[in-house]
């Protein structure tokens, strides 16, 4: 299919593995260097739930955007959106949004809504479209493989007695679709009842969650109630002595985090990325996983190899991550993920 611009002709065709060399080729610097197409590209290409298209101009692949369709069959997710420098600014990333839109329209009748997640500061044109569904803070961290001991030992010597006395557990698959079936406090975990896994925002319908487990992930968490000393409640008030407005600040039984097994990104040979996605905003649980799926990713590492990792959190969060990773080299990537949803 194509589309009349003022400039050259667009056409847009289905991505296939021999353009993967072409799509990296527009792909330069893209995140900082943090890109995950590379790692994901081919395996992308294989997902019957997944549709990718190429932008082209006079033969050239000029810009890339894929679609998801996930909550079994209900939303598609838009991912991987990325247009070729010489034409940044020409319309093209609006164009192949719309082309994307059509091909959802017409061969996804069922899909009801669209997801995305966008960086801090989106487009007006984005946010008159889609509502804000939430908002998590991004820490992104550099750790050299010559001080990926230290790091470790600096954060251990962070968290205190109470953090270590959170009762946490790695969950496998089947302890994963018990724990979304069980309770309530589950719900209130996942601010607009999604999961956010590597900017890919999900319900916790079984399906999505079979499909997450195909991506290796570490689920930890942290039970309700563990080691507080305090009346049983589902919710417990405490003063927030962060609040400069000193408000009482409600926290969430339970925590959950997600982490990915690192994967190789472009900025530089050897260094891999870890994602870390949290759920819940109880500041002492928050340190106890970041070391814990830390150690876990650290395993996992190809010899040598550096790291960058990078912690999603609920905003309340920022200033207790901040001071536990005070001393480690930040790696500038974005501040804020935003999740974002129209209604088609």
């Amino acid at each position: 299919m194509s589309y009349d611009t003022s400039f050259p002709q667009i056409d847009f065709v289905p991505a296939t593995a021999e353009d993967y060399e072409e799509v990296m080729s527009i792909s330069g610097g893209i995140y900082n260097g943090t890109d995950y197409l590379p790692f994901r590209y081919h395996d992308w290409l294989k997902d019957p739930q997944r549709r990718m298209f190429l932008a082209k101009c006079e033969g050239k692949v000029v810009g890339f955007e894929s679609f998801i369709v996930v909550d079994d069959g209900a939303t598609a997710v838009v991912e991987g959106l990325r247009v070729a420098p010489w034409m940044r600014g020409c319309g093209v990333a609006g164009l192949i949004e719309k082309f994307c839109l059509d091909t959802l329209h017409s061969d996804h009748p069922e899909v009801k809504r669209i997801r995305m997640t966008r960086a801090e500061n989106p487009p007006a044109s984005v946010m008159k479209k889609y509502k804000l569904i939430n908002s998590k803070a991004v820490i992104p961290l550099l750790l050299p493989s010559d001080q990926l001991e230290t790091a470790l030992n600096l954060l251990e010597s962070r968290v205190n007695n109470l953090d270590r006395s959170k009762n946490i557990s790695v969950l496998g698959p089947e302890e994963v679709l018990r724990f979304f079936e069980e309770s309530k406090t589950r719900e209130e975990l996942l601010p607009g009842g999604l999961l956010v896994q590597a900017w890919l925002p999900l319900t916790t319908h079984n399906s999505n969650l079979n499909l997450l487990m195909k991506r290796r992930i570490v689920w930890i968490y942290s039970h309700p109630g563990d080691s507080r000393d305090l009346a049983s409640s589902s919710r417990i008030i405490t003063s927030d002595d962060t609040n400069s407005c000193g408000s009482t600040h409600t926290y969430i039984d339970g925590f959950l985090s997600l982490g990915t097994p690192p994967y190789p990104v472009p900025v530089a040979e050897g260094v891999h990325e870890l994602e870390i996605d949290m759920f819940g905003n109880d500041p002492s649980c928050v340190k106890v996983h970041v070391l814990q799926q830390l150690k876990i990713g650290v395993q996992a590492l190809p010899a040598g190899s550096s790291m960058i990792c990078v912690l999603y959190a609920d905003e309340s969060l920022r200033n207790e991550l901040g001071q536990l990773c005070e001393g480690l080299t930040p790696f500038h990537i974005v501040k804020e993920q935003m999740i974002l949803e129209m209604e088609v």
